[in-house]
């Protein structure tokens, strides 16, 4: 009899990323993700995500199909450390993914090999990354921690129907420096000091995660989203 291997955390390649292309991606805010609460949906590199947290409030980023059925993981719900596929029921173990029940047979062990694809993610600078190749949090680089300079507001999320090459670009001939070790933009819209992260989500749709040092609800702010819009449409247009 050939043993079952228990769940380990999957990795979708091993391929290095291009040197434009940072290996953490900014896929949502960290205050958007509740612990032991909400589900969120997310993108990086065409790649749909589920990402939630644990009662304990550690991140979640897994593969958005429960490996029973294939329904959406963000259609089911968080139930303390495990996550619910809204079909049948079954529930997955934080951490490593794996099936730890199945409602319609509670007497029954779930099978160990039956496990979610699981991601890296770490939270920094007020940011949620996800990490395609990486095994784990363990490997996220400190420098992501200074993506966002500290006492920064967020401002919004851009949606661009472009590809996130282009959007690089395009940031660059606003005047925007790239900062090698995060993947982040410096630069400023309209006078208005910004950092822009940057998230290829699919070949063409990209979301760009604008932060600065203007206040909420100031002039500055507004500028800084009349701004965004505007580059928005110029690099649409472009495309």
């Amino acid at each position: 009899m050939v043993a079952r291997r228990p769940c380990e955390i999957h990795t979708m390649n091993t391929d290095p990323a291009p040197h434009d292309m940072p290996r953490w991606h900014p896929v949502a805010r960290s205050a958007d993700l509740r612990p032991g609460a909400n589900i969120v949906a997310g993108f990086a590199e065409g790649q749909e995500l589920a990402l939630w947290r644990s009662a304990d409030g550690a991140a979640q980023a897994w593969d958005n199909r429960c490996p029973h059925r294939s329904v959406r993981f963000t259609l089911g719900q968080v139930i303390e450390d495990r996550l619910a596929c809204a079909y049948h029921g079954w529930q997955y173990a934080a951490g490593n993914g794996q099936c730890v029940n199945i409602p319609a047979h509670p007497a029954m062990q779930a099978p160990r090999n039956v496990c979610a694809k699981v991601f890296g993610a770490v939270d920094a600078a007020g940011m949620l990354w996800v990490n395609l190749v990486a095994e784990d949090a363990s490997a996220a680089p400190p420098s992501l921690a200074d993506a966002i300079p500290a006492g920064w507001h967020f401002c919004r999320t851009l949606t661009l129907r472009a590809g996130a090459h282009d959007v690089r670009d395009a940031l660059a001939q606003q005047g925007f420096a790239a900062d090698a070790a995060t993947g982040a933009f410096r630069g400023a819209l309209e006078e208005v000091q910004s950092v822009a992260l940057v998230l290829d989500a699919q070949p063409q749709l990209t979301f760009v995660h604008l932060w600065t040092e203007a206040p909420p609800g100031s002039d500055a702010m507004k500028t800084l989203h009349t701004a965004a819009r505007n580059l928005r449409s110029a690099i649409e247009t472009q495309g």
